[in-house]
C-alpha cells in the first residue's frame, strides 16, 4: 500500500511524464513544419500539464500546512507565505 505522499509523488510525475512527451511532440512538430494550429494545440496541452503538475505540488504542500504546519515546515523548509507566493506563481 503506497503512501498518500508517495501517490501525490507517483501523479506529479505522470503529469510531468506526459508533459515531456507532449513537449517532445511540439518540438518534432515544428521541425517537421506542422500547421500552426497543431503545433499550439500540443503546446497548450503541455502547458495544462505542466500547470497540473504545479497545482499537484502545491496541494499537498497546503495540505500538509493545514494538517500539521510545524511539521510541514521543518520537513519542506516552506513556511505558509511561500506556499501562497508559490501558488500565485502558478496563477
Amino acid at each position: 500500500m503506497t503512501t498518500p505522499d508517495e501517490e501525490g509523488r507517483r501523479r506529479v510525475l505522470n503529469r510531468l511524464r506526459r508533459a515531456h512527451g507532449q513537449l517532445a511532440a511540439v518540438i518534432a512538430a515544428v521541425e517537421a513544419g506542422k500547421p500552426c494550429r497543431d503545433v499550439v494545440t500540443q503546446l497548450a496541452a503541455t502547458s495544462k500539464a505542466l500547470d497540473r503538475a504545479g497545482v499537484a505540488l502545491l496541494s499537498g504542500a497546503m495540505r500538509d500546512c493545514v494538517t500539521d504546519p510545524a511539521g510541514a515546515e521543518a520537513a519542506s523548509g516552506l513556511t505558509v507565505a511561500e506556499v501562497e507566493k508559490l501558488f500565485m506563481m502558478l496563477a
